[in-house]
C-alpha cells in the first residue's frame, strides 16, 4: 500500500496547489471528436477528460469526473493552439480572407 504524507498534502491543499495523480503527455490521451474532449484512463475505472477549449486555453489540468484524482497534462500550449487555428482556417477557408 502507498503510504502518503499527509502534512504534505494538507500544506500543499492549503496553499491552494493542486496535487497531481500523474503527469501525462497529451500524445497518451484519446481525443473524441463528437465531444471535443480529451480522455485519459483514471485508476478509478473511469477517465480523465479535459475539453479541447481548455487545452486552448492553457489549462493542463484533467479530472476525473467520478474520484478527486487530477493528471497534469504536458503538452506546449503555444504549439497546441497555433495548431487548432490552422485546423480552423483549413475547415473554414472564409475565415482566413476576412482576417486579411
Amino acid at each position: 500500500m502507498i503510504e502518503i504524507d499527509r502534512e504534505y498534502f494538507l500544506v500543499k491543499a492549503h496553499k491552494g496547489m493542486t496535487v497531481y495523480h500523474d503527469e501525462v503527455e497529451i500524445e497518451d490521451f484519446e481525443y473524441d471528436e463528437d465531444e471535443d474532449t480529451y480522455f485519459f484512463p483514471c485508476p478509478c475505472g473511469d477517465q480523465f477528460q479535459i475539453s479541447k477549449q481548455d487545452l486552448i486555453d492553457g489549462e493542463e489540468d484533467a479530472t476525473c469526473p467520478s474520484c478527486s484524482l487530477v493528471v497534469r497534462v504536458i503538452y506546449d500550449k503555444t504549439a497546441f493552439a497555433a495548431k487548432q487555428e490552422e485546423i480552423e482556417n483549413t475547415k473554414n477557408p472564409k475565415l482566413i480572407k476576412e482576417k486579411a
